[in-house]
């Protein structure tokens, strides 16, 4: 059993999964929306080789807590998401996300061409790891 974390963008999409204790967040992979025709397609197919129960999506609220055009784009895919996997989706506030992300990368010395492939799968596993420590407080 694992979950799958996803950092939703307009360019790149960032995946992570947990590891199979629930009690970490490692990222795997970024799918480029611009080199891959069906991205849901190709997420679907991580979580079914990763034997994925449950997918986190980072919802993008805006900073004042609105919900602007983005999440309803992040949600219209979510939905593809659940029908293409048959899982449930949960959705947990990822402002600030990839600013930690980047910052992240930033103090670990990665070169910025690095930065900009890797920061979408980082995010997404900021975006898992939040959600992994909320449960286990619960």
């Amino acid at each position: 059993m694992r979950l799958m974390g996803v950092d939703y963008g307009e360019a790149r999409i960032g995946v992570a999964l947990s590891d199979p204790l629930l009690i970490t967040a490692q990222t795997f992979e970024v799918v480029d929306r611009r080199k891959v025709r069906h991205p849901a397609e190709r997420i679907a197919q991580i979580a079914a080789e990763q034997d994925v129960d449950l997918i986190i999506v980072g919802l993008p609220v805006n900073m004042n807590g609105t919900m602007g055009e983005r999440v309803a784009r992040t949600q219209e895919f979510a939905r593809e998401l659940e029908e293409l996997t048959g899982k449930q989706v949960k959705w947990i506030d990822e402002r600030l996300t990839t600013v930690r992300a980047e910052q992240i990368l930033i103090e670990g010395d990665v070169r910025r061409q690095k930065r900009k492939r890797v920061v979408d799968k980082v995010a997404a596993a900021l975006i898992l790891q939040t959600y992994l420590d909320a449960k286990g407080r619960m």
